[in-house]
């Protein structure tokens, strides 16, 4: 049952902010719910009992679809991920003015409830349900409340999407004639006894979808425009939570059902996203526009995550999962640094800012927090993750590896750099009467910094959920 609540809470609360009509109510409600969506998934982790984990119903049996979802070691992660990430978005962002504000945290709530049921699916059918469920509201929230590119922006990433999930609906129905009994629970695809040429048929049409949805090279055009143009709160989730939808589909989807073109694919798509890594650090170097730093820095993160997965170790799929939790709650608290700044001084030009350390030392503390962590370094979240990725790389390609290292570099530079610009040397015209920040950012971003060196220190709990995840894969 608390798989349902999970998806549930959120939907209910999304519909009831709809109705509300003062703005200060609707951020309550929306914290509230959040909350109590953060205190069942904590439950979840904690829980021993398997029958409430897992539920089973009757949704479409004449398709031979049911509505089946169940917590697992990965998805325990990603939900609890899902779970603060939003918690921190509303605390931070509360000040944040938006335009028909009850629509606006309506739409957030429906996202988180796709998130959740994405992550807990174990019908595909189910699936692909909650993966349009949780794309739908984020069209309207970058198209009404974005930029002023968002319309053509949220066309881009409109197309990009949709035609991702058209070849992974031709995926799903290809492999569901495939099983004997004419369904889609994932048991059942599993089970199949596929030929090379069936494998690397259903390969394709899947990681399309999931490699747009990352993204890796070259499909990532989409991305910095849509970090970019969209409303903040909603880039936090685009960047620390969905993008994760595609990594998450090629290990529980792919890893396990087509194991013979994963080996045969496994080099060219690790040469992509090894590509991606240093051409997005590299383009992120150029980057005067913090968004768009932030953005090309969440693409070589997830290029990396990417070529750990292909490669197929097992220590590498552990850091992975990992990572996903830390990468999500890293990104996140640079967004909210980024919010906090343009917020206050109506800029997120690296070249306007200069010396916001005099008169903003607790944002400079903490975002100095949250740089040390971008880049890995040790006693940091990410620093165990990103060892074990490297690890599981190395083993497969001495090479591939040593490329790929060279981003360790590349983002200490971009990262440092964007410090250095934005909180040291002498005040400018924009930071000189700039203040210190408000309760709401100190208590997110202060969260995000007790998570970031807690798990730096004690990795233990991540690593535990990752075993029971990586054991219950086929992968050597």
């Amino acid at each position: 049952m608390i798989p349902v609540l999970l998806i549930f809470i959120p939907v209910f609360a999304g519909l009831i902010s709809f109705l509300l009509k003062n703005e200060r109510t609707v951020k309550g409600w929306a914290l509230v719910s959040s909350l109590i969506v953060l205190a069942t998934s904590i439950g979840a982790i904690t829980t021993n009992n398997p029958a409430s984990t897992l539920f089973d119903a009757t949704w479409l049996p004449s398709l031979g679809a049911r509505f089946t979802v169940s917590l697992d070691g990965m998805s325990k992660m990603l939900v609890l991920l899902t779970a603060v990430a939003f918690t921190l978005v509303f605390v931070a962002t509360n000040k944040n003015e938006y335009k028909h504000t009850a629509a606006f945290y309506g739409l957030m709530l429906l996202t988180q409830a796709g998130l959740m049921g994405v992550f807990l699916a174990t019908d595909c059918l189910l699936f692909y349900f909650f993966w349009e469920f949780a794309l739908i509201p984020v069209y309207f929230l970058c198209s009404i409340w974005g930029g002023k590119k968002r319309i053509a922006v949220t066309f881009k990433f409109f197309i990009y999407t949709f035609v991702g999930s058209l070849f992974m609906l031709v995926g799903i129905l290809y492999l569901y004639f495939l099983t004997p009994d004419q369904s889609f629970s994932l048991n059942s695809f599993y089970s199949l006894k596929l030929t090379l040429t069936q494998q690397c048929n259903a390969f394709l049409l899947f990681f399309i979808a999931f490699a747009i949805k990352m993204p890796i090279f070259p499909l990532h055009t989409w991305q910095p425009d849509a970090y970019e143009q969209s409303p903040t709160a909603t880039t936090m989730i685009l960047s620390g939570v969905m993008v994760k939808m595609g990594l998450f589909g090629v290990i529980k989807w792919l890893l396990p059902i087509v194991p013979l073109a994963i080996n045969r694919y496994a080099m060219p798509v690790m040469i992509l996203s090894v590509i991606g890594v240093l051409y997005a650090s590299l383009i992120a170097i150029k980057q005067d526009d913090v968004k768009r730093l932030i953005a090309y820095s969440s693409i070589a993160h997830i290029g990396l995550m990417c070529a750990a997965i292909f490669s197929q170790k097992n220590i590498a799929l552990e850091g992975v999962l990992i990572q996903m939790f830390n990468h999500g709650i890293n990104v996140i608290g640079l967004w909210i640094v980024a919010n906090a700044i343009e917020q206050q001084l109506g800029t997120r030009k690296l070249s306007e800012l200069g010396g916001l350390a005099v008169t903003a030392p607790k944002l400079a503390i903490l975002t100095v927090i949250m740089a040390f962590a971008n880049v890995a370094l040790p006693l940091t979240n990410a620093f165990i993750g990103e060892f074990l990725m490297f690890n599981g790389i190395f083993q497969y390609n001495i090479w591939l590896a040593a490329v790929a290292g060279i981003s360790i570099i590349l983002a200490a530079v971009y990262t440092l750099n964007m410090v250095q610009k934005i909180f040291y040397g002498n005040t400018v015209t924009a930071t000189e009467k700039a203040i210190d920040i408000d309760n709401n950012v100190f208590l997110s971003l202060s969260i995000t910094a007790v998570l970031i060196l807690v798990l730096g220190v004690f990795p233990q709990p991540l690593i535990d959920l990752t075993k029971s995840a990586v054991h219950l894969l086929f992968v050597k």
